[in-house]
């Protein structure tokens, strides 16, 4: 037997029923109109996204073995141009840097007396609050 209480029950279920579906349908439509006008107005940045997230992908996949068969020796030689690349670049880097007399220690040098100055300072401002308060007083 239905009573008049179930049939509010019902009503409002029903009524909440259809308010969720339509903010999950409004939720969805506004996302897809959001996507669309990023991609309208950043098409490269969005082409940069999906080639980054692909190569995400691949990284993630392990390689099989007509892969490594067939790129083995490119990436190899890759990982090894790579290798000279930075090492020269570190070499000629090191040196030049070493010309110009900046080195490890001239920088440990040069830091710990800006360290010192900002101490000395600090120091010389504290003492002329402190002054400036006791001649106040």
């Amino acid at each position: 037997m239905v009573t008049e209480n179930d049939s509010r029950t019902t009503d409002e279920t029903e009524t909440e029923s259809t308010s969720n579906r339509q903010r999950a349908i409004d939720a969805y439509s506004s996302a897809r109109n959001r996507t669309v006008d990023t991609l309208g107005e950043a098409p490269l940045i969005a082409l940069a996204g999906g080639l980054a997230a692909g190569a995400l992908i691949a990284a993630l996949l392990p390689a099989t073995e007509a892969e490594r068969r067939a790129l083995g020796p490119t990436a190899r030689r890759a990982k090894d141009s790579a290798r000279a690349a930075f090492a020269a670049a570190k070499d000629t880097g090191t040196q030049r840097l070493d010309e110009l007399g900046l080195n490890r220690e001239k920088g440990e040098e040069t830091i710990r007396g800006l360290l010192g100055g900002l101490g000395d300072a600090a120091r010389a401002s504290a003492d002329a609050a402190m002054g400036a308060v006791r001649n106040q007083g």
